[in-house]
């Protein structure tokens, strides 16, 4: 399945069937690498939270996984957001920008591979974030990120969505020697990337958006 460049796409991260966040984004390219998306500033997004509003890293785990949820929407509150899903990987790779549009480095996302859907009207990609990150320095120095809220929520495997600690940190290594050697995607590539002027914003999360996951 590969989706049109332009079209819009859900991209989704589930947690033990649920639905974790949305962000709807445009397709910048989908070819044999992957995936390429871009999120625009002041997006509609979804997230999961509490009765009382609170999102999962507002509480300690043991609160969470006891609570009742819900989906509530409100908007991309950070600068654009370019995002590459390798083929086949276990991580995808995110471009952050300053407030002013400049490239300050990448973050890497641990999460199971995705799986795409598509309902005709609109099509998407679900992944299980496994929440141990990596941020890459533009010199490609890095460092571990959300190591704490990861090792917390694996002392509970009977309610955690990561089963494999090791395979998690070991594709994180794998990562971070690609982003030492400065190759692709840590080579400069989509740095300066430049989407097009339409691709503003939606108003609204398209119907669907909250369509059961695809995995």
């Amino acid at each position: 399945m590969r989706f049109e460049p332009g079209r819009l796409v859900m991209h989704r991260n589930v947690r033990r069937g649920r639905i974790g966040w949305v962000r709807p984004a445009r397709v910048v390219s989908d070819d044999e690498r992957g995936l390429l998306l871009w999120v625009a500033e002041g997006s509609p997004v979804a997230s999961e939270v509490t009765e009382a509003g609170l999102g999962m890293r507002a509480v300690p785990f043991t609160e969470w996984i006891t609570s009742t949820y819900q989906l509530a929407q409100s908007r991309w509150n950070g600068p654009p957001l370019l995002k590459f899903l390798p083929t086949g990987a276990a991580h995808s790779v995110w471009w952050f920008r300053d407030a002013h549009g400049r490239f300050v480095g990448w973050y890497v996302n641990l999460e199971e591979p995705g799986v795409r859907w598509d309902d005709g009207g609109l099509a998407g990609v679900d992944m299980v974030d496994q929440d141990l990150d990596v941020l890459v320095r533009p010199d490609r120095s890095w460092e571990w990120k959300d190591e704490g809220e990861f090792v917390e929520r694996l002392a509970f495997p009977e309610h955690y969505w990561v089963a494999d600690e090791a395979a998690v940190r070991a594709e994180g290594k794998r990562v971070i020697a690609v982003a030492e050697a400065g190759a692709f995607p840590f080579d400069g590539t989509w740095c300066d990337f430049t989407p097009p002027p339409q691709w503003v914003a939606p108003e609204l999360l398209p119907d669907g958006w909250d369509r059961p996951p695809a995995r």
